[in-house]
């Protein structure tokens, strides 16, 4: 027989240390400890393997419980250990993030058999979000559920099995256009071409996944042809990050992170954001220019959905690492397949068959939020800034 000895009152320096005291004295055997604070208030759990003189350990515990002004509650405990169970991390994040929200979530792990261990905060700005770690439940169905239960609460839910693998993820890999910029690139070069309309009509439907990307991709750029390569530059110019995004870019740099760019815009844009944030990999499609105007025509293979997959496959592989390792980011139909073949694939705002098919969803409008999803807390981004 074990004995949990549980802890509660208000925190300051020299508890656990005058508890500890009392245990070695005694000669017991510590097997587990947990301790968390809460603005001020200390939850501290120790489990001590058998009792030997259960009563005068008590005895002396309380004694010193009462010099240090906090409260105590002993458990005996079974000895067999549990058995196993898969755990998870699930971070809950909204913009508000309201109580009955978090009443849902965890009513619905509760129905799906999981139960919660752990929660922390992870930020209360620019989203506030937390993350639980929870034991049991079965990974499809905790996403399905938790999916649906997201959609009913207005916030983002996400699920991670918990591995090696989590902490370990070292490449992030973003689409651009309405992903880490604002907006659609070819939509602005259409409005200067003064064919707007056209474009953006055929952008929306291939991004819903209704139109093939490459056979569209190239119409909208036939209609192009002769734009002046300084309203490119014009176009260049007014190309906006998601806000957020350079939070999120500095911050995975700073921490180690590798950080790439996949798009089915253009070079023309992405040779600027490759150079101003300093990523480690880009591929995007190329203009051809003639003359100094555009031809209408593209230079070299399409950058597609295959293509895009294949980019952060040949990324990981570059930077040594394993696809279990990799994160990728997108909103449209032709991010699908490097969202599949990403370790985590989070949809961006995403249409919405981006979002039933990626492993999770952010629809708050800071790419940044990205970092809560990685459990990483928002101390740690602002001492990453």
């Amino acid at each position: 027989m074990s004995l949990l000895v549980t802890v509660t009152g208000r925190d300051h320096p020299g508890v656990t240390a005058a508890l500890m005291d009392v245990l070695d004295a005694h000669g017991a055997t510590v097997d587990d400890v947990e301790q968390v604070v809460v603005h001020g208030r200390l939850l501290l759990g120790v489990v001590i393997a058998g009792e030997g003189d259960g009563h005068a350990v008590r005895g002396d515990l309380a004694r010193v419980a009462g010099d240090l002004g906090v409260e105590l509650e002993f458990t005996p405990l079974e000895d067999a250990e549990p058995e196993p169970q898969q755990r998870h991390h699930v971070v809950v994040l909204g913009a508000p993030l309201p109580p009955a929200a978090l009443a849902a979530v965890t009513r619905t792990l509760a129905g799906c058999g999981a139960n919660i261990e752990r929660v922390v905060r992870l930020s209360s700005w620019p989203a506030q979000s937390f993350e639980l770690v929870v034991s049991g439940g079965d990974t499809a169905v905790l996403r399905t559920a938790l999916a649906a239960c997201a959609v009913q609460q207005q916030v983002d839910v996400a699920v991670e099995r918990a591995s090696i693998y989590r902490r370990a993820k070292r490449l992030v890999v973003m689409d651009v256009d309405s992903t880490l910029v604002q907006g659609e690139v070819i939509e602005m070069l259409a409005a200067e071409a003064g064919c707007l309309d056209e474009v953006a009509a055929v952008t929306t439907a291939a991004m819903s996944g209704e139109l093939d990307f490459e056979q569209s991709l190239r119409a909208r750029v036939k209609l192009l042809e002769g734009l002046p390569v300084d309203a490119v530059d014009r176009v260049r110019g007014q190309v906006r990050l998601t806000p957020g995004g350079r939070t999120l870019v500095r911050t995975l740099k700073r921490l180690g992170w590798t950080v790439g760019i996949v798009s089915g815009g253009f070079t023309a844009v992405t040779d600027d954001l490759q150079r101003e944030l300093g990523l480690d990999h880009a591929l995007a499609n190329v203009l051809e220019v003639v003359d100094g105007r555009l031809t209408g025509q593209l230079l070299g293979p399409v950058v597609d959905r295959a293509a895009k997959a294949a980019a952060l496959r040949r990324f990981a592989e570059e930077e040594g690492l394993m696809p279990e390792q990799t994160v990728a980011i997108g909103d449209g139909a032709n991010d699908l397949d490097m969202l599949a073949a990403a370790g985590l694939g989070i949809a961006f705002n995403a249409k919405q068959v981006v979002r039933a098919a990626a492993d999770t969803a952010i629809s708050v409008p800071f790419l940044d939020a990205v970092l809560f999803l990685l459990g990483i807390p928002r101390d740690e981004v602002e001492q990453a800034l």
